[in-house]
Formats: C-alpha cells, sequence, structure tokens
C-alpha cells in the first residue's frame, strides 16, 4: 500500500516526538514520499514544528488538525484522507474520569473516525503497565491475565480493546529509556536517593527499550504494514537488562551514583516506608522484581533490527537526563 498521508497523536510526548523525529528523517530519505498530520492541542514547536515553523528545511509536520481525545466532537474528519494512522497520545494521570475521557473513550472515538475514512493502517501504542503487579519473567503476550492497578494503566487495557477491534497493531513495551523520559530513569533515580543500595543485589530483569529504538518500530510498522493488525505484541528489546546493569550504566555516565550495599527486598520496603519519597511501594517493585515480557516476535516479524539494546543508546541520552537531574537539584 503506497503512503501518502500519516496521521500523528501525540506528536509533542516523549515517544511521539521521537516518532515524529523518524517519520521526518524518512520523508527526507524519501524526498518527501508523504505528508504528516499531526493531531492535538497544541503543534510540536522547535525544528519539528508545523510549516513555516519547522525551518528552512521544513522538517515538521505538514499538517496539523486541532482536536482534544477528551473532547471526542473535536477528532471528526481528522482521519479524512490518511492511509496510516499512529495513536500515540495518552494520559496517565490520577483523575480516573479524566484518564476515561482520554484514554478509552478518546481512543474509542478516533479508532471510529479511522474506520469512517477507510484508513488502512494503524499502530495503538499500549503500555506493559496493564498487567499489573509482577514478578513477570518472560510471559508471552495476555500468558497472564491483565490486572492494571492504576487509572492510567485500566484505562490504556480498555483502549487496546477498542483499537483491536478497529484492527490495529497494540504494542506494549516495559520501560522505554531516552532523551524526553520523565519517570523511568527519574523514578529509579529517586528510589536509589530513598533506599541507596542495590536492591537484592540487582538481579531483578527489567524489559527496557530506548525510544529511538521504538520509534523505529512504529514508523516501520505504519509505513510498511509489516505486522498483521488486530494482534497484541510487545514491544521491549528481546533482551531484558538485569537492575545491576542498568545501575551500573547509569552510574558509568554520571546519572545516578552507585551504590555501596546490596539489601535484601523486605529491607528495602522497609526503608522504602521510611524515607520521604513519593513514590509507592508499588512502583518500587516495577524497578526492584522481575519485570519483563518476551519481545522476540515483534521484531522478527516486523523484519525491524531492534538495535544495540538500551544501555549501549545510554550515552546519547546521558546529557539530558544530568541536565534534568541538575534542573531539579537547582530548584
Amino acid at each position: 500500500m503506497k503512503v501518502d498521508r500519516v496521521v500523528l497523536t501525540g506528536a509533542t510526548g516523549f515517544i511521539g516526538s521521537a516518532v515524529l523525529r523518524e517519520l521526518c528523517r524518512l520523508r527526507e530519505e524519501r524526498r518527501g514520499a508523504f505528508v504528516v498530520r499531526a493531531v492535538g492541542r497544541r503543534p510540536p514547536a522547535g525544528p519539528t514544528g508545523v510549516g513555516p515553523l519547522a525551518g528552512a528545511g521544513h522538517t515538521g509536520v505538514d499538517e496539523w488538525a486541532d482536536a482534544d481525545l477528551a473532547d471526542p466532537r473535536t477528532l471528526a474528519g481528522v482521519c479524512d484522507g490518511a492511509d496510516v494512522l499512529l495513536h500515540l497520545a495518552a494520559l496517565v494521570a490520577a483523575d480516573e474520569e479524566a484518564c476515561v475521557a482520554v484514554n478509552a473513550r478518546g481512543t474509542e472515538a478516533l479508532m471510529a473516525e479511522a474506520v469512517r475514512a477507510g484508513v488502512g493502517r494503524s499502530v495503538h501504542l499500549s503500555t506493559a503497565a496493564v498487567y499489573g503487579l509482577g514478578p513477570f519473567r518472560g510471559i508471552a503476550v495476555d500468558e497472564v491475565v491483565p490486572a492494571p492497578v492504576s487509572p492510567a494503566s485500566r484505562t490504556r487495557l480498555a483502549g487496546e480493546a477498542h483499537a483491536l477491534a478497529a484492527g490495529a497493531s497494540v504494542l506494549r513495551p516495559g520501560l522505554v529509556l531516552g532523551a524526553g523520559d520523565r519517570w523511568a530513569v527519574p523514578a529509579l533515580a529517586e528510589l536509589l536517593g530513598a533506599v541507596p543500595a542495590l536492591w537484592d543485589g540487582g538481579r531483578a530483569r527489567t524489559s527496557l527499550t530506548a525510544v529511538e529504538d521504538l520509534a523505529r518500530l512504529i514508523t516501520h510498522t505504519g509505513l510498511t504494514g509489516a505486522l498483521p493488525g488486530g494482534r497484541i505484541w510487545h514491544a521491549g528489546h528481546p533482551e531484558p537488562v538485569t537492575l545491576a546493569a542498568l545501575v551500573a550504566a547509569l552510574a558509568r555516565e554520571g546519572i545516578v551514583a552507585a551504590p555501596e550495599r546490596t539489601l535484601p527486598l523486605a529491607d528495602c520496603l522497609e526503608e522504602l516506608r521510611a524515607s520521604a519519597t513519593r513514590l509507592s511501594p508499588r512502583q518500587f517493585s516495577l524497578l526492584a522484581e522481575d519485570f519483563w515480557f518476551d519481545s522476540r516476535e515483534v521484531w522478527r516479524v516486523a523484519d525491524c533490527p531492534a538495535g544495540p539494546g538500551p544501555l549501549d543508546r545510554l550515552a546519547a541520552s546521558a546529557q539530558w537526563y544530568r541536565e534534568l537531574f541538575k534542573g531539579r537539584a537547582d530548584r
């Protein structure tokens, strides 16, 4: 299928902006082979802006559709004339009703628009957090019944159902690292500050993905149709990463301090509860216990190289993380 127009939601977000950069790179490589229409409440700024905002190279989105997933009426027509929908927008918040409005009802309305407009391919970004509390060790898709515990995860699971019904390919990544990450590494750093130890010797394994590799997978899947629609896929790097290896890599880049002791998990939880951290034992368990998913199939079926791995990509985003933490310390 020839692709003339790609509709992208979440273009200003962490993963969405990486996908926009990849789309722009491919468009330059193919000399303007397709048009990018971003959908959202505010257009991307800077070098990936809209039209004239994109600068002399015009490397930004070509079209902007002003719409709000929380108000389905504003989505009318956003997929008209499109061949591909990349739905990456989501709300991560504690407010259940707000999450329902965006992640469930908003996704339902957007997918209905895609079906009405005859969009040929859709990719929907979800999260492995829909599985709920682990530990999980190399499970296949839905090998265990999803049991989400947060408003964001519950409503994103609900959104998956609407995407699948519309024939979308649904991707569930684990933790995503890279410039723009304001949850995974920042949470790890805060938890290390609260419990300065290598928890359980750092044996826990986690599904990680570098944002640039996930962006390649999303873009490749949308443009080529390499994945069968109406299915869920795990989208972590094929090789899980141990907590010890992750902390060591972050320490080498000067992002966190290397712990000088190890502690059993029970002792870690005691220290966590006695600390002033805002993060919960549930959030701690996501990093301190096994939380990895078999992701080999998606890269193989999509015929998309998985890349060297998130730790090998870390050097490219290390300065961003250092500046983020320095800015927080200065406040």
